[in-house]
């Protein structure tokens, strides 16, 4: 009754207000966790060991996942995994690897291991499959170290293959994720984690893990203006169209003695729609066994094109990417391990779209390859 009132009192103006109040906002995501599933330490699966699971994707059409592997060729040939994960309301029931694939060179050889030319061995981090071009992209982080005695500088990469392995070729990366010697570009392995598709496959976004020496310090436990860089190709050109800045959260807890290693990084994202990603970000500090995992809403609405600023430090950014937190693992009062792939698969019984992640167990025994089936609530 108030809302009629208040039209015949003010007119048409309060009608077109009302009618911007009513149209469809985009939706802000709930996640509950409907169960997890782990894996035995290091299986054996046609002559290769199952670790070191750094992303995951799902197709619907052949009801598997996708999952690639980060061993730098130190115990096999890079290769990735599709695997059938079965699900039911009360969470997941089993994960059943069912092939292995080699990713192969130009030349239509496996790469070589690290122990064998640790100037060429890929670091497999991302991948996703496009079902439209029948081809999966994957992301390679290259290497710097730099020593007095021995200095290997090898780019990262975004390459393309087909189902069967094979290379297809690769995107064009810009000038500024070359490797250097000096402190400049990318930092040694923090580089291209994250891959997802946008726009029914024509846009292909990829994350920066950490920023580039040029646009600020790594996270610390203390808020920083860490910026990291989401880049955004045409999937038919293979061009970088545009770079977005995002910022870093604080690590989540102090390290247990000084100095000790910490981080906190983009290991994932995941195209939610509308110019919108969910972007996740994992922390770890020494001392602490569990990674803290938060889930965050990136709008890429209005955001600054940020490509032609070589630096971010010096040049900040007048329009980041916002982002909203809508899921801390922390909450959930379960152990975490390091969570470095996410996925939507299928829809559960209720209809509902859910979310699945997988944990990188580095193939150590202290770690655990962890698989979570999450209900998204819109």
């Amino acid at each position: 009754m108030k809302r009629i009132s208040f039209i015949l009192l003010f007119g048409c103006s309060a009608m077109l207000s009302l009618a911007q109040q009513s149209q469809p906002k985009p939706s802000v995501p709930r996640f509950r966790l409907v169960g997890k599933y782990e894996l035995p330490h290091n299986p054996l699966f046609d002559g290769t060991t199952v670790g070191g699971l750094s992303g995951i994707d799902y197709d619907p059409e052949k009801d598997v996942y996708y999952m690639i592997c980060d061993d730098r060729s130190e115990f096999n040939p890079a290769r990735y995994y599709t695997a059938r994960i079965q699900t039911n309301e009360k969470g997941i029931d089993t994960v059943i690897i069912q092939a292995v694939t080699t990713l192969l060179q130009k030349n239509g050889q496996p790469y070589p291991g690290i122990k064998q030319d640790k100037y060429h061995a890929p670091d497999p981090e991302a991948m996703r499959y496009d079902p439209k071009r029948k081809q999966f992209i994957w992301t390679s982080e290259g290497e710097r170290i730099v020593k007095q005695k021995d200095t290997i500088l090898q780019n990262p990469s975004i390459n393309i293959i087909k189902p069967d392995g094979t290379d297809l070729g690769a995107f064009p990366l810009p000038a500024n994720l070359r490797m250097h010697a000096t402190e400049k570009g990318p930092r040694q392995n923090g580089v291209l984690e994250g891959l997802t598709f946008a726009d029914q496959y024509k846009t292909l976004y990829v994350s920066l893990e950490e920023p580039r020496y040029e646009d600020g310090p790594r996270a610390d436990v203390m808020p920083l203006d860490a910026w990291t860089r989401i880049y955004k190709f045409n999937t038919n050109t293979r061009k970088n169209t545009a770079q977005y800045a995002y910022k870093l959260e604080p690590v989540a807890y102090p390290t247990d003695s000084a100095g000790a290693f910490k981080v906190n990084g983009i290991p994932d994202i995941l195209d939610f729609g509308n110019n919108r990603l969910l972007v996740m970000e994992r922390s770890f500090s020494t001392g602490r066994m569990a990674c803290t995992i938060r889930i965050f809403l990136a709008d890429l609405n209005g955001v600054e094109n940020v490509r032609p600023k070589n630096s971010l430090k010096q040049n900040p950014p007048q329009k980041p990417v916002q982002k909203a937190l809508v899921m801390n693992m922390d909450e959930l009062g379960i152990y975490v391990d390091n969570v470095e792939g996410m996925t939507f698969g299928p829809k559960l019984p209720n209809g509902r779209r859910s979310l699945v992640m997988v944990a990188d167990n580095n193939f150590s025994k202290k770690e655990i390859t962890q698989f979570f089936l999450f209900e998204i609530e819109e």
